[in-house]
């Protein structure tokens, strides 16, 4: 079974969003994908992008987990969000 979550980035934009998602497929047994907007007004401040998933699979490594929770924190902490 595998286990996926959603994470929110709020204000970042689509190319900052497809880079936390690129990196974080480069981890063994993970798979990350975007969530598009789903709001129908366009917000000039708001992201391109509603979200981000992250799937792990069943047997995937603590150190795979762990190393997804490092690229995320060095994203919150590169952009504040």
């Amino acid at each position: 079974m595998d286990t996926q979550e959603k994470f929110e980035f709020a204000g970042l934009p689509l190319a900052v969003y497809r880079e936390i998602a690129a990196h974080l497929r480069q981890v063994e047994g993970v798979e990350a994908g975007l969530i598009p907007q789903s709001s129908q007004q366009f917000d000039y401040s708001q992201s391109q992008i509603n979200g981000l998933w992250i799937s792990w699979s069943a047997n995937s490594r603590l150190a795979s987990r762990q190393r997804v929770q490092q690229i995320l924190a060095y994203y919150h902490s590169l952009y504040g969000v």
